[in-house]
């Protein structure tokens, strides 16, 4: 039923529930497994918006060498525990983009039949403030998407 499950990972303890889940959905379904993280812009989802602050080169290169760091950290203990239980995975990093929309052209695009990933749980203000990226991500994939709580 679910070929090809996309797992998605912020490094947080809660996308960690998330990822685990989706492991072991794949184990019992004989599935392969992506795993992604995506790094926003320099200046986060502002970034798109303003023309107020330009960075420098070195800036730039600066910031896309850390994010990549940290992707690494982010995807590698995925891909070692995948591996151990026996599941074919691949990992990606999406650089400078938003995460719902990276999130779900990644699960087009690599022909995923579905999206598990966690919810922060946040509420009321803080999920006005911050935005849902879990949400944007129900409202736009266009194959299942179990979230983890």
């Amino acid at each position: 039923m679910y070929e090809h499950i996309l797992v998605s990972s912020d490094g947080s303890e809660a996308a960690q529930a998330g990822v685990d889940h989706g492991l072991e959905l794949a184990k019992k379904h004989g599935s392969r497994v992506t795993a992604i993280t995506v790094t926003e812009p320099l200046g986060g989802q502002f970034a798109f918006a303003s023309e107020l602050w330009s960075p420098s080169e070195t800036e730039i290169e600066a910031f896309d060498e850390a994010q990549a760091r940290i992707a690494q950290r982010i995807l590698e203990p995925i891909r070692r525990k995948a591996e151990a239980l026996g599941i074919p995975i691949e990992t990606v990093h999406v650089p400078w983009r938003l995460v719902a929309g990276a999130i779900c052209e990644a699960a087009d695009e690599y022909g995923c039949s579905l999206i598990v990933m966690s919810s922060h749980g946040r509420t009321g203000m803080n999920r006005v403030m911050l935005g849902s990226q879990t949400a944007e991500v129900v409202a736009k994939a266009r194959v299942p998407v179990l979230v983890v709580r």
